[in-house]
């Protein structure tokens, strides 16, 4: 990570509800490399697309690597219908990848594997904090503000008394 720490103590901008998608892969043999460098691979020129429309509904994304053998990236969605509306587009990357990758993962019998998670998180429902850190995860999606402007308290931010 190479952005400069900003001092003291941050929390993310967004006080809205958020869509976190988790998706990733697991190498389970790393001979087996045509079966899991094209997953990999993959995934570039989707967030590109995705990058690249601004409606899309994708506010940001990181990825972060359960090493050695699993690749992850965490997504922050405007909300369930953008994620779901791309995820099914016909005209966009994410359907012939999704078949080419089904193909794949029958034909390379188990070498590797994959998983996502989605989460739709009303607004009141997170928080985040952030000490001496680069923007990163929903404050790097969504922006950063100092705490005292959301609540010093975790409760504060979280709507909870």
């Amino acid at each position: 990570m190479s952005a400069k720490p900003i001092e003291g103590r941050m929390t993310a901008a967004s006080e809205d509800g958020v869509v976190v998608f988790l998706i990733g892969m697991r190498i389970n043999s790393f001979a087996a490399i045509r079966s899991w460098w094209p997953v990999a691979k993959a995934m570039g020129p989707m967030i590109a697309e995705l990058a690249r429309d601004k409606d899309s509904g994708l506010l940001g994304y990181q990825t972060l690597l359960g090493w050695p053998r699993v690749v992850y990236l965490v997504q922050y969605w405007e909300s369930k219908e953008k994620l779901l509306a791309y995820a099914s587009a016909p005209d966009k990357e994410h359907r012939p990848a999704w078949a080419a990758f089904n193909r794949r993962l029958r034909e390379g019998k188990g070498k590797v594997g994959f998983w996502h998670e989605t989460y739709v998180v009303p607004a009141g429902s997170h928080e985040s904090i952030y000490m001496n850190m680069p923007e990163f995860g929903l404050g790097r999606a969504t922006g950063v503000v100092p705490v005292g402007r959301r609540g010093d308290r975790a409760a504060d931010r979280l709507r909870i008394s």
